[in-house]
């Protein structure tokens, strides 16, 4: 106790030196577990598949942009694939379930996605006194976070606008009522507006070329199924062969389409792809900690010489030389343990800014609370390493010569 009582005393008066350590050290620890954290929870929130989907058949092209633009919602969209295509594969034997996707549209950045109310029956829930829209009608289902970003709301009206990029001058002028806002579901879905397949078809300015010419809808008239296309189908296989068989009948031996099965794997590829950049994340994070513990060595180190006639007097009342080498060691590891401690606020700090503006911009929730190893790895190895720094600056102490500095100066 004694010796932890002047080590707590030193400490205090150089409460400056030891206050700018002790942020060093807890910059470095948070942005250690910040960095892990965030990496882990991305991963498992991309590759943790589609809402209960399996499969994504598009247009012919890239199996990643295709996920990116009807699962997360961003990107552009690969192109368009016939009707004739959609009833196909829902007819499919091997398919549990198929929802066609129409996209092209946003309101103020908020994707617009046309389909069917078949998509709500699963994994979906509406918010008390809302409906689902009728498959012919102007009405929408909004997610949770455009509700709470736009302030549309059930009996709310708005225009949808072109493209996937806002821009005032491409609004439509169709009108749509907001007829239901969906509970939250922490996934990209919160940042949809959903309405009728049929509204996308029949928006002004848009074009069906299902048939390979262009047709434009007119009010009341049914539009043919040969001329409809869409953007792609949301699929729920009945297993996992069933998924093997389609990959090889459309990916492999076709040419109209593709498949992308299953989305987790898809996603998984992205990130085995960007793997080097976690890699630098964690490498700075790693010479953050390195500066930081460099920062305690050396703190500790110039203050040896302004010690050593107490270390002396100590030495003279009988404390043994293990007991200064304990001392400054105790010091060091002090430091580094506070730092570690408080570098749990740092990363408090760092996630819940990570969670908002990865909210913010895909939908996707990662949390704040969440368990990760190295919330407890990271502050002791930090604590360790840390007390591991003090060994220079203990060493000299432990050589302090009793004589000289106990003389009066000069």
């Amino acid at each position: 106790m004694s010796i932890f009582k002047l080590a707590w005393r030193s400490l205090t008066q150089h409460r400056v030196s030891s206050l700018v350590t002790i942020f060093s050290i807890a910059l470095a620890t948070g942005l250690v577990m910040a960095v892990f954290a965030i990496q882990a929870q991305s991963y498992a929130a991309f590759t943790g598949g589609a809402g209960g989907f399996d499969a994504v058949l598009g247009a012919r092209g890239s199996q990643l942009q295709l996920v990116l633009n009807t699962v997360f919602h961003l990107e552009t969209s690969p192109g368009n694939i016939p009707w004739s295509l959609y009833q196909a594969i829902s007819q499919d034997p091997r398919v549990a379930r198929a929802i066609p996707y129409a996209v092209g549209d946003n309101y103020r950045g908020f994707r617009i996605v046309g389909t069917s109310p078949e998509l709500f029956q699963e994994g979906f829930q509406l918010a008390p006194g809302g409906q689902l829209f009728e498959p012919t009608s102007r009405q929408a289902v909004i997610g949770s976070f455009v509700a709470q970003r736009t302030g549309l709301k059930p009996g709310s009206q708005f225009h949808p606008y072109h493209g996937v990029v806002f821009s005032e001058s491409a609004r439509h002028d169709e009108e749509y009522t907001v007829v239901g806002v969906l509970e939250p579901t922490s996934s990209p879905a919160d940042r949809v507006i959903w309405i009728p397949l049929e509204g996308i078809f029949r928006m002004s300015g848009h074009v069906l070329r299902g048939s390979g010419k262009d047709f434009q809808a007119r009010p009341d008239h049914e539009i043919p199924d040969q001329h409809k296309q869409i953007s792609a189908v949301m699929l729920e296989l009945k297993s996992s062969q069933a998924g093997f068989a389609l990959e090889q009948t459309i990916n492999k031996q076709g040419q109209v389409a593709t498949l992308a099965w299953p989305v987790g794997r898809v996603m998984a590829e992205l990130f085995d792809k960007l793997g080097w950049m976690n890699r630098v994340l964690a490498l700075v994070a790693y010479l953050v900690v390195a500066v930081a513990l460099a920062s305690i060595l050396a703190g500790l180190y110039n203050t040896i010489d302004q010690r050593r006639r107490e270390l002396a007097i100590l030495r003279a009342l009988g404390a043994p030389r293990r007991t200064l080498l304990g001392l400054i060691l105790l010091e060091s590891g002090l430091l580094a343990g506070l730092g570690s401690l408080a570098g749990l606020l740092v990363y408090t700090a760092i996630l819940a800014v990570a969670v908002a503006v990865v909210r913010s911009q895909t939908g996707v929730v990662l949390e704040v609370l969440a368990f990760h190893p190295v919330l407890v790895l990271a502050p002791l190895g930090v604590t360790a390493l840390g007390t591991l720094a003090g060994l220079l600056p203990a060493w000299k102490a432990y050589r302090t010569d009793v004589a000289s500095n106990l003389a009066p100066p000069v």
